[in-house]
């Protein structure tokens, strides 16, 4: 999953939403010397994102992506879910509601700044300044994801064949995505539950 759902799966709780965003930047035992919320949300992030990995639904929507990028599908995958949920009406019951949702999660992670690492605290700014939450439900708030996917990793050279597949088959997409994040959202309560008992 991608950062609009691991922040809609904190469930309002600012120091899990925390822990969530800044889980992919916290290696190996690391996780266990924050707080115990921000904690239960770096574990939180994992385990949503092994679900994820290991979800039918996201296994068929990989195979799009996979001809063209391999081993990187799955990242292209999670961008993916995250425009779909943004346009999920049954989440975001409009655009001032996922603008709403976006703004408050951005409060919300400035409360815990002190807790990003450099990494984070470098890219929270620009999350911040163009609205990457909100941008999500529009074709080229994805197209830009995919750049961003381009740019971290080692070995993708363009994105514009991803994006290319995105348009193509959003409709079936939509379907993988329909099937999963029910799933997902139950799944991550729970865990949520476990984590903080």
């Amino acid at each position: 999953m991608n950062y609009l759902a691991h922040a809609c799966l904190s469930f309002e709780n600012a120091a899990v939403l925390t822990g969530n965003m800044i889980s992919d930047f916290v290696k190996g035992r690391q996780q266990y010397d924050y707080p115990k919320q921000i904690s239960a949300g770096i574990q939180l992030h994992r385990a949503i994102d092994d679900f994820t990995d290991n979800h039918d639904a996201t296994r068929n929507l990989k195979e799009y992506f996979r001809p063209a990028y391999r081993l990187y599908a799955g990242a292209f995958a999670d961008v993916t879910y995250d425009y779909f949920l943004a346009n999920d009406r049954h989440q975001f019951a409009s655009d001032d509601a996922l603008m709403d949702f976006s703004q408050h999660s951005y409060k919300q992670l400035e409360e815990y700044s002190d807790w990003f690492g450099p990494k984070f605290g470098v890219m929270f700014p620009y999350m911040k300044q163009h609205n990457w939450l909100y941008n999500y439900q529009f074709d080229w708030g994805i197209q830009n994801s995919f750049e961003g996917v381009r740019r971290r990793s080692a070995y993708i050279k363009e994105t514009a064949i991803a994006f290319e597949i995105f348009v193509h088959h959003k409709s079936s997409m939509r379907a993988c995505y329909d099937n999963f994040f029910p799933d997902v959202k139950i799944f991550a309560a729970d865990k949520l539950e476990q984590l903080l008992k």
